[in-house]
């Protein structure tokens, strides 16, 4: 706290900006503060208020020792000055013997005998307030629960009373009457009892985050799998880094351990590693450290007890190594509790939760399923595909006169051959045999780099790959192999990469792959010692560089140059019968058609490629081939064509190694047909796919970008939850989090966590992150349009939150943004969204504010007139029209709403057979009918314009619009 209070007034407000902040140390601190503040001043009112809120802070900051004795100041003032308290104190006052209670159980070194006492305290003055004892039988059944006594008694003097105000609210009930239920073992009626918190129809400040993690096992056993899935993310996001809730996240650790998604849940733990040193609760902490328990031991149990994982502070865990610091620590909190208690209660719940058998194999939790192998320390290990690797030869001389052999074809089984060696060559044993047609040892070195330098090129590595190609071609020099040497330094030649942004860029890529074609053409003439398959893959650099150039420039007269060259290919491949070159070449041929816009051409090509594939092989060019076709007929729009086309592309890339296929892309491809077929749940699988292929290939930066196309596509599915936690996952990666990931795609990222809260209602939290990212971009002087953006919907945020010098800040730095990029729709719609935020919610007094906002939208209007800009989706003119209608009416200018309805209906003309159109004139009238039928009393007009509104839309077909019309009518003429 900057300044301590000088005055109530000061500390009245410093109590209430305290009261927004969340529960933690830094709300804690501070109520500690206040209070210290507080006592400085004569008047004992302020200081009741500022102990009420420090016991809040101690309560929900999961400092349970500390509470009651702030209780007991309160309770002293309240003996010695029962007037300052009023009615609502009083109120607080009672309730919070509750909290005391709560805090008493929470601590083992609290005999039980004080905890009775204080059950008895609090029953006695009730009764002496003339309050209802039912709060007082709810607590009573509690402790009796929570000491492992027969509760049936309890239960029923508690649940058979009457509520009082002093109950706990409805949803805290409803949980532990399922608690009870689900205690002896029946599951269905706990879910019943449990319906209405978990519909939402319920809920408190801990409701329903705290039924939702007690449901989860039970919704499972029940076979309720979706339902356990959907609660699981929702309910996580409630309680996660929360001190208080640290026995929710403890169960949602469980409910990963016991559903196959053991990754996830050591994910969740890293995310929650606060929890292990700022809970002061022993028995949330006790509940935290089993649930964690569970988790620890079902990923030693399978294997994997040498991953790391977060916990305690100081030092580094294993899996093993922090399961078994928390087994101990758990045990002694059981035990002391079961000592306190004089049961055995605490030990035996604790037992049954690490004892209890996983529920299902695998639950798909998330769009990004990972196993335990993906979250190991080293890189990660890409899934084996169905066909297994052919069998490398056991002979030494036999193995690495294989891999060549299968290098020369192209074949994919050549990858698991050059592995095998590369393992037995880095043994400080080895010996290299001495056979000459194995050739010497410095030409297998030259054989090694070479694979390495092409698996480097795969991964977008392209600098690297280019220095090991020179190096493998200075060791076949050494090796006395020229035409080796020679094609080693043509693959050093093709520069690859994505050319700089701009005409400039692509021009000066063009450029550099021009001049690589000609190097390439120099080596090939001066190199007489090729074999036919070193000069079969010279011809293919050639065509290949003039391939990317047409690529990059998409300048049609580059297309006929490369069709030279893979005509040159093509011959001298079929002339040597090199099947993989003569298919390589009429895959060439056909991507340059496509590429020139030739998709029919491109067609052809490819259904004759397949036809041949099919026929004379070699085989593992098919999926890429297939691949092709389906891109192709995406662009002829044959979205059925190309779906069937890139399926059976990846059921036959199935059949190969996994590397041999670019699967990511055919998985991204798949996913657009089908977006094209309405298929979006099933595009989503295939983006999610793509993105974790990506992944594991090392190809962060896009697998980031497809797992943000699928975060989108989730929001706009309305699957809010899953898109919130798979941007929770990915924006807690290392590489992000220490900064080394694209700044703006992160920030895409962002934007759209944002907007998902924004869609879940959790409006605080998407206030914060607009806010955040909208100081973020402002920096942005290379893109000023998504700052302007990113501004504008923060500042409909801030509006929605009532804060409106925040939003019309946010506005302002939205405008200064689009007057250097232009942005009309968006910040028409933002200053028109301010506008109506602004009269809804202060209805005349913001009259003034709202009014300035729609002075604004309507330059915007100007602007994009000017521009001749022509708008996507409503008319500016006609939209701002509507606005001011309804801010008017909102602000009770019923004549000035009118006339502004009846300017956006002369704008809008008359409705026709468009459906957008139609809807907009529907409302535009309906809300014109309304100000003049209801507000102005002119029922006569208002129906004239209904009838003749409904008549039209009914002559155009347009019948669901006109129901609102029809109903608003039928008021008039009722009201008449």
């Amino acid at each position: 706290m900057p300044t301590a209070p000088q005055n109530t007034d000061e500390l009245y407000q410093a109590l209430q900006e305290n009261d927004r902040r969340p529960y933690g140390r830094t709300r804690t601190v501070t109520a500690e503060e206040l209070v210290d503040a507080a006592e400085q001043f004569a008047e004992p009112v302020p200081l009741v208020h500022a102990l009420l809120e420090l016991q809040e802070a101690y309560t929900y900051g999961s400092e349970p020792r500390k509470s009651p004795v702030v209780f007991a100041r309160l309770l002293t003032l309240f003996e010695e000055q029962p007037d300052v308290f009023d009615e609502r104190l009083r109120h607080t006052l009672f309730w919070r013997f509750k909290w005391v209670a709560n805090a008493l159980r929470a601590l083992p070194e609290m005999p039980l005998a004080s905890l009775r006492q204080w059950l008895t305290e609090m029953r006695d003055r009730y009764e002496k307030a003339g309050l209802g004892l039912q709060p007082y039988y709810g607590q009573a059944y509690q402790l009796a629960a929570h000491v492992g006594e027969d509760t049936a008694l309890a239960y029923e003097l508690w649940a058979s009373r009457t509520r009082t105000r002093l109950s706990d609210c409805e949803a805290c009930e409803i949980c532990e009457r399922a608690l009870y239920h689900l205690a002896a073992g029946d599951d269905e009626r706990a879910l019943r009892t449990w319906e209405p918190v978990l519909t939402g129809k319920e809920s408190c400040q801990e409701e329903p985050a705290r039924s939702v993690s007690y449901a989860l096992l039970p919704l499972l056993r029940t076979g309720c799998t979706d339902r356990a899935r959907e609660a699981h993310l929702a309910g996580y996001r409630a309680c996660r880094r929360n001190p208080s809730m640290s026995g929710e996240v403890g169960r949602h650790l469980e409910f990963c351990a016991l559903t196959g998604n053991e990754a996830r849940g050591l994910e969740l733990l890293a995310e929650n590693r606060n929890l292990f040193d700022e809970v002061d609760s022993p028995l949330d902490l006790l509940s935290f450290l089993t649930g964690a328990e569970v988790l620890l031991q079902r990923v030693e149990f399978l294997g994997h007890g040498e991953l790391p994982a977060a916990g305690y502070a100081g030092r580094t865990w294993t899996v093993a190594g922090l399961r078994a610091e928390v087994h101990g620590r758990a045990d002694d909190l059981a035990a002391r509790f079961d000592a306190r208690n004089g049961t055995t209660a605490h030990t035996d719940r604790r037992r049954a939760r690490l004892d209890r058998a996983p529920l299902l194999d695998a639950l798909e939790l998330t769009l990004r399923t990972r196993g335990l192998d993906d979250v190991a320390p080293a890189a990660p290990v890409a899934a084996p595909g169905p066909r297994a690797t052919a069998a490398v030869p056991e002979s030494l001389p036999e193995l690495i006169l294989r891999a060549r052999a299968l290098e020369e074809l192209g074949h994919p089984d050549a990858t698991a051959c050059w592995a095998r060696l590369r393992t037995l060559v880095a043994a400080p044993d080895y010996v290299h045999p001495a056979d000459p047609a194995v050739g010497p040892l410095v030409q297998l070195r030259a054989d090694l780099l070479e694979d390495e330098a092409s698996r480097a090129g795969d991964k977008e590595a392209f600098d690297e790959a280019a220095a090991l190609y020179e190096k493998a071609a200075s060791l076949y020099d050494d090796a006395g192999a020229p035409g080796h040497a020679a094609l080693a330094r043509a693959c050093a030649l093709i520069p690859a990469g994505e050319p700089a942004e701009g005409a400039d860029g692509a021009e000066a890529k063009a450029a550099e792959l021009t001049a690589a074609h000609a190097a390439l053409v120099r080596l090939h003439e001066e190199t007489p010692d090729f074999a036919p398959y070193q000069e079969a893959r010279v011809l293919r650099l050639r065509a290949t560089a003039l391939g990317l150039r047409l690529q990059t420039s998409r300048n049609e007269e580059h297309a006929a140059p490369v069709l030279a060259e893979t005509d040159l290919l093509l011959a001298f491949a079929t002339r040597h019968d090199i099947a993989a070159q003569v298919s390589g070449a009429l895959l060439l041929r056909a991507s340059t058609y496509a590429i020139s816009g030739d998709l029919p051409a491109a067609l052809t090509e490819t259904d004759a490629l397949l036809d041949r594939l099919r026929a004379h092989g070699p085989a593992w060019h098919l999926p890429r081939t297939l691949g092709l076709r389906g891109r192709i007929q995406l662009g002829l729009k044959d979205a059925q064509a190309a779906h069937a086309d890139l399926t059976e592309s990846l059921r036959v890339a199935a059949e190969w190694p996994v590397g041999t296929i670019d699967t990511a892309r055919l998985q991204g491809d798949l996913a657009e047909a089908c977006m094209h077929l309405g298929r979006p749940d099933e595009a989503l699988r295939h983006l999610t796919r793509s993105a974790e292929l990506e992944l594991r290939h090392g190809s962060r930066t896009d697998a980031f970008h497809s797992y943000s196309n699928a975060a989108r596509l989730s929001l706009d599915l309305g699957r809010v939850e899953d898109c919130i936690a798979l941007l929770d996952s990915l924006l807690t990666e290392p590489d992000v989090a220490a900064g080394e990931l694209d700044d703006r795609l992160v920030a895409q990222l962002r934007l759209t966590r944002a907007r998902a809260l924004h869609a879940g209602e959790d409006l605080k939290a998407a206030t914060v992150e607009f806010a955040a990212l909208a100081a973020e971009s402002a920096g942005w002087d290379d893109d000023p349009g998504s700052h302007a953006m990113i501004a504008a919907e923060t500042a409909v945020i801030l509006a929605e939150s009532g804060e409106f010098g925040r939003a019309r800040e946010a506005a302002d730095q939205a405008l200064a943004a689009h007057a250097r990029a232009p942005r009309y729709e968006q910040l028409s719609s933002c200053l028109r969204e301010l506008a109506r935020l602004q009269a809804q919610q202060q209805g005349s007094e913001g009259l003034a504010d709202a009014l300035a906002c729609l002075e604004d939208a309507g330059g915007i209007a100007d602007e994009a007139r000017a521009a001749e800009y022509e708008a996507r989706g409503r008319s500016l003119d006609s939209a701002l029209a509507y606005e001011h209608g309804r801010v008017n009416a909102y602000a009770g200018e019923y004549e000035t709403a009118l006339a502004a309805l009846d300017k956006a209906l002369v704008l809008l003309g008359e409705t026709g057979p468009d459906e957008d159109h139609a809807d907009e004139w529907a409302e535009c009238v309906r809300l014109a009918g309304a100000v003049e039928g209801i507000y102005l009393e002119r029922p006569a007009p208002a129906l004239t314009r209904l009838d003749a509104a409904v008549s039209r839309l009914t002559a155009l077909g347009h019948t669901e619009e006109t129901e609102e019309l029809v109903s608003l009518a039928a008021r008039l003429r009722d009201e008449g």
